[in-house]
Parts: C-alpha cells; structure tokens; sequence
C-alpha cells in the first residue's frame, strides 16, 4: 500500500513551528489536569463510603444515637455505594448539558478565557466538595449534588475549547497521528490523579481531592475501576488506585497507534470497529481475570487499549474532521459547537451508565456489569455500521482502482 505524502520524506514533521508544539504541550496539560481532579474522586470512592457509614466509628467507643447520626449519611455501605453511582450520573448528565452550552459559548467568546475560568472555578467546587465540608465535618445529600451540577457545568469548558484550539493549529493531513498522540491528555491526567489520590490517601481522601487540579475516557472504567479491584478482590486501596493506572497506559498506547493507522488507511471507523470487536473480546477475558495483580494489570492494559484508544480518537480527532467538514467549512469557529454536539452526546448515554453500574452492581454482582458493558459496546458497533460499510466500500474502490491503474 502507497503511504498517504504526509508520512514521506518528513512532511509530516516539517510543517509544525514551534508555535505548533506550545499549542499542543499547552492544551495536553491543561486537559490532563483538568481531568485529573475528576480521577481522584473515583480513586477515594472506598474512603468517602466509609466515612458517610457507621463503619468508618471505633465501635469499642459509645457515643449518643444523636452525634452518630449526625456524621453519617446512609445506614448501611450499600446505600452509600447507590448515591456515589448517583453522584456520577449527576455529574454526567451536568456535564452533558454543559458541553452543548460550552461549545456554543467556546465559539462566541476568547477559548483562552473559557478554559481558563472552568478551570479554576472547578477547581473552587471539588475542594468544597472534597476539603471543605470534611474539614467542617458537614455532611450533606443536597449540598453534594448542587456542587456536583455545578461541577459537571464548569468541567464542560474543557474539551470543546482544548479541541477547538487543536483544530484550529493542526489541518487535517495527520490528525490521526497528532490528535492520536495529544487525546491521551485525559490518560495522563487520570495517571496524574491516581497517583496523587494514592500518595496522599493514608493523610484522608479530603488531601486527595485538595491535590487535584482539575478533569474523560471511558466514563465506566474511568469512575468504577479502583472501587471494583478494592471491592471484588479485597486490595487496599491505594494499592487499587495505582494499578488502575494501566488502563490509561493501554488507553494513550491504543489512541496513538489506532490513530496513525487510521492516517495510513484515511478512513478511521474500520480501525474503530476492528478495536471494538476486540475490546468485546477483552472485556470477557478481564471479567475473569484471577486475583493476581501482574496478570490484572496485563488485562487491564489490553482492555484499556481497545476501549479507551477509540473513545480517545472519537472525542478528538473524529470531532475535528466533523468540524472541519465541507458543509461547515465557511465556519471555522463551529469546530467547539460541534466537539461539544458529540461529546455531549456520549455523555447523555454515560451518565445513565454510571446510576446502572451501582444499580446492576449491588443487585446481581460484578459479573452483570461486565454483561453490560459488553452489551453497550455492541451497540457502539451497531450504531456506527453504516460509516464502517460506506468506508469499507470506499476502501476496496480505491484498491481496484490502483489495481487497474498499476
């Protein structure tokens, strides 16, 4: 097969200045810290269900019905583990509708100052959430729902703009690599936020939320995973907390390498459906994986490639050549509107996902989760047949072709 020019000769490199790769470290870090925050959430989530229970008390000291109910939240771990699902779904339908907002907004107003403010003022709300209400011992259903809308509405800012900046500076000859490379940002920012939770973790989960900066992958994994390694197989949880870390390791690994690909081919959804039959694959063998951290982490590597390597490549460089497409393209700052259109989108349906989680959790085992996650990434496949046969088709045209042709 004839590689595509922009990989010959170095054209790929020599059209980047300087200016390209400020834009890019720019935009990757402030992403990854954005998302770190959130990762740290999911990390302490062990920590914060025992504090909201009557499991957290030294039961040798007897204290008043009165003071022990006003420090906890739920009677019993299990329903502390529903309202964390709850949380998230919150969170997630906030941050759905946020994105639809924000990109609008992203479009109309300086990205820089967009960002910038989601930044910081997420960053205000999960240390409220986090530090704040731990330190005054306030303990509060109402409180923690209005700050986790509010969150989901500021951590929107992030993606539309970052997306947007991106696709302003890089064309479209070598997105796949670039866009690749760069949408491990959410990756690296989960890294980020396990490592810190993890670090900290023995000083309180209030510390860990503090240490986060601020924000995506897959929102399943991404929120449950280290509750799932503690809860199934007993670890403790800073130790589930850094081996959740190689999912994210399979997932920036499987977003580059599936991005070049789809650069060589020009066509990314055959890459896509090829990834996705296999994640169904590596979903099964991770669901039974043994209570072994080495072989676990082996699973998880490989799951997180075929899983979090096209979720990155959807959210960024499939948004970016939706914005730039010829119907739009008198409109170059309708590239934010549209990354908000398909991130919000995929948020709507993962929000939903985090509340069934919990629900399917605590009412049929882990086990059905994983059914479920199959069964959601089969009508990813499903859903996106038509692109795949039309670009299938395109692809062996363009093969009788350069077989006529040669």
């Amino acid at each position: 097969m004839a590689w595509p020019s922009i990989f010959q000769r170095g054209t790929l490199l020599s059209q980047f200045s300087h200016h390209h790769v400020v834009v890019f470290l720019l935009t990757f870090f402030s992403y990854s810290l954005l998302h770190a925050s959130r990762k740290t959430f999911s990390n302490v989530k062990v920590s914060i269900s025992k504090q909201w229970t009557p499991s957290a008390f030294n039961t040798s000291i007897e204290l008043p019905v009165e003071i022990w109910s006003s420090n906890h939240l739920f009677p019993s771990a299990e329903e502390a583990t529903l309202f964390l699902g709850t949380l998230d779904t919150i969170f997630l339908f906030s941050y759905a509708v946020g994105l639809f907002i924000s990109g609008i907004i992203g479009d109309r107003l300086n990205l820089r100052w967009v960002l910038s403010f989601g930044m910081c003022s997420s960053a205000l709300v999960v240390f409220v959430f986090g530090t704040l209400t731990e330190w005054l011992h306030f303990y509060n259903k109402g409180l923690y729902c209005s700050l986790w809308i509010v969150n989901g509405l500021l951590q929107s800012t992030g993606w539309p703009c970052v997306v947007a900046v991106m696709g302003n500076w890089f064309g479209k000859a070598g997105r796949g690599v670039v866009f690749g490379l760069w949408s491990a940002c959410a990756s690296v920012g989960n890294i980020l936020g396990a490592c810190l939770a993890s670090s900290v973790l023995q000083y309180g989960y209030e510390y860990s939320l503090a240490y986060a900066c601020l924000k995506l992958v897959n929102y399943s994994f991404f929120f449950w995973l280290p509750f799932y390694l503690s809860n199934n197989f007993g670890w403790k949880e800073a130790e589930a907390d850094k081996l959740s870390i190689w999912y994210d390791v399979g997932g920036i690994i499987g977003g580059t390498l599936q991005g070049f690909i789809s650069d060589v081919l020009q066509k990314r959804a055959p890459v896509l459906a090829l990834s996705l039959l296999l994640a169904i694959g590596s979903l099964v063998g991770y669901s039974r994986s043994p209570n072994d951290k080495s072989i676990n982490a082996l699973l998880m590597a490989v799951t997180g490639f075929f899983i979090g390597g096209p979720s990155n490549m959807i959210s960024s460089a499939i948004s970016a050549d939706l914005g730039r497409q010829e119907l739009i393209q008198g409109s170059s700052e309708a590239l934010a509107t549209v990354t908000g259109i398909v991130d919000g989108t995929g948020s709507i349906g993962a929000a939903v996902g985090q509340y069934l989680v919990s629900l399917i959790q605590d009412n049929l085992g882990w086990m059905w989760v994983f059914y479920f996650f199959i069964l959601m990434t089969s009508c990813t496949i499903v859903f996106i047949s038509p692109l795949i046969v039309r670009e299938m088709c395109y692809l062996m045209q363009r093969r009788q072709t350069r077989m006529l042709s040669g």
